[in-house]
């Protein structure tokens, strides 16, 4: 088992070996398995992919991020010339349903809102603005709201998740009311506990997933 000082000393590691990131402005500490980000970084897009670099390393259990962003004066833009650019990505984008989703900047941070019917389309949503300048955040505030009956989506995720050889049957369990999914269970990997999650979002009719797998 990592101890949490070698867990500290890979997730550096990782952090300086992810290109998107400048791992001299972030801190790491680590504690039974969850490790804490902190510090500052330039970009929403160098946030995200330093939680996602620190998530993928063995050992993690939990990541919690603290990170700041900290736009350099050079790439700051104002709010009205991000939206502008938000909602013209959005626009060219065929994952996102024309016309589906609304936008508001305030000092940076992009709110999107409105509805979709699968969540590869909201992720594609977020996608488009976290790597427009001067961004400094974003609340993805959009429903989900699929059309399709979602009568036998448990059985349906569980055998899609059964089928992969990185998740038993004895260790992971679905259950839902509705669209809402809920995945309890063990994992070996904080990677296999995401992968859990988006195989639930692919199953149609699904419009909320808790993810309460432990990883152990």
């Amino acid at each position: 088992m990592t101890d949490d000082r070698d867990l500290q000393i890979n997730v550096l590691a990782e952090l300086s070996w992810e290109p998107k990131v400048t791992a001299a402005h972030i801190g790491v500490t680590a504690r039974n398995g969850v490790v804490t980000l902190t510090g500052h970084v330039e970009t929403y897009i160098e946030k995200s992919a330093a939680e996602a670099a620190a998530g993928r390393v063995k050992g993690v259990k939990a990541v919690a991020e603290e990170l700041e962003v900290r736009i350099p004066s050079g790439v700051r833009r104002s709010d009205d010339d991000i939206a502008a650019a938000a909602l013209k990505r959005l626009e060219w984008n065929s994952a996102v349903p024309a016309d589906a989703l609304k936008v508001k900047v305030e000092k940076g941070w992009v709110t999107l809102t409105g509805h979709v019917e699968w969540r590869y389309q909201l992720e594609a949503a977020t996608q488009d603005v976290q790597w427009l300048l001067g961004v400094s955040g974003v609340s993805n505030n959009i429903e989900i709201k699929p059309r399709i009956n979602a009568a036998n989506i448990s059985d349906d995720i569980a055998r899609a998740l059964h089928r992969s050889w990185v998740f038993d049957p004895k260790t992971v369990n679905v259950s839902a009311q509705g669209g809402k999914v809920t995945l309890t269970g063990t994992v070996h990997s904080w990677s296999d506990r995401q992968l859990a999650a988006t195989t639930a979002w692919a199953a149609p009719g699904a419009s909320a997933v808790e993810n309460d797998i432990s990883v152990v």
